[in-house]
């Protein structure tokens, strides 16, 4: 006799229902950058846009971060600790292959004992984190779900590559989904493009051939030339697709939140989209830099504490990185 199983008990739709970020007290201009390259203040803002950006203190740990982003989070959503049945954690930058950062984060929020995980998807982690957490909810694994971005890149950070040093921050952003009566997440456009998996990567700085001193922490490398080419003109193509399959055309738009890499890859994917000139753009990354899977939560965060955004707008965000991944969906902000 074949038993059947019964059918999950969740809720058709889900939505971001709250979101909180931290950034590190300390501010990082890029005159101290300049201290370790030979360039200058205005190619690094011409280059990047980024003007600042934060670093975490020796306090200021992965999930310490995160516990401050994620106690705002949860305020934010006006539900208790209690109530989190699944905490998803996208970091690149927790040093221990195991356990999970999330099971600690989890532990300290006082959330009791709720699924917890971490994923690596890079810049994309957000993305990824915000389908699977809709996944659970809507499937009744859990009412509520905590997706955390974090990460503390200036410990992958080598002061003396030119093309990486003044590009990476630290940070913590969190959203908290829930239930919904009404479609509020979109579908994903998710995919990732391994072939070009040594365009971003980490690598060793072996810094002992050279003065004799200790080898150096594992350091992030990129191909900036080609990552630029590829998150200009493939990513305009995963967000656009990203607005068909949610049926939102760039009109309809209220705000639009890429991956904070780069202000030169913002502007040209706002032109190639053609956004209209009443859609809010995030551009954290001046003051912030590139916090990879924080930056999209922190740009979210930031966007609605300040006005520029509000509650019940329709957002589209896009995530792309290291992999090379990517995932892109329409949200209505919480």
């Amino acid at each position: 006799m074949t038993a059947k199983i019964k059918p999950a008990k969740g809720t058709p739709y889900a939505r971001i229902l709250g979101v909180g970020g931290y950034r590190p007290v300390r501010v990082v201009p890029n005159e101290e950058i300049l201290k370790h390259i030979d360039s200058s203040d205005e190619w690094i803002r011409s280059r990047s846009g980024i003007a600042t950006r934060h670093w975490a203190g020796p306090d200021e740990t992965v999930a310490a971060m995160s516990i401050e982003a994620a106690g705002k989070a949860i305020a934010d959503a006006g539900i208790t600790p209690e109530q989190v049945g699944g905490v998803i954690v996208s970091t690149v930058s927790h040093f221990k292959q195991t356990p999970a950062i999330a099971t600690e984060i989890a532990h300290k929020i006082g959330a009791g004992k709720p699924a917890a995980f971490d994923i690596s998807a890079g810049c994309a982690g957000f993305g990824y984190g915000l389908t699977l957490a809709k996944g659970m909810v809507t499937d009744g694994s859990a009412e509520y779900v905590l997706v955390i971005g974090v990460e503390r890149l200036s410990d992958l950070t080598d002061l003396e590559d030119r093309s990486t040093a003044f590009l990476f921050g630290d940070g913590a952003g969190a959203v908290v989904v829930g239930p919904s009566k009404e479609p509020a997440i979109g579908p994903t456009v998710w995919g990732s493009e391994g072939d070009k998996a040594d365009t971003i990567k980490q690598t060793i700085a072996w810094d002992a051939y050279r003065e004799e001193t200790e080898v150096r922490f594992p350091a992030l490398t990129q191909e900036g030339q080609a990552v630029f080419r590829w998150a200009v003109f493939e990513m305009a193509k995963v967000a656009q697709q990203a607005l068909d399959e949610a049926g939102v055309s760039p009109e309809d738009l209220d705000v639009f939140i890429p991956h904070q890499a780069n202000m030169r890859i913002i502007d040209s994917m706002v032109k190639t989209l053609k956004l209209p000139d009443t859609v809010t753009v995030a551009r954290d990354v001046e003051t912030t830099g590139n916090t990879s899977a924080a930056s999209i939560p922190l740009a979210m965060e930031r966007l609605l504490a300040t006005g520029a955004a509000k509650s019940g707008d329709t957002a589209l965000v896009i995530g792309f990185g290291a992999g090379l991944v990517y995932a892109a969906t329409v949200v209505t902000l919480p």
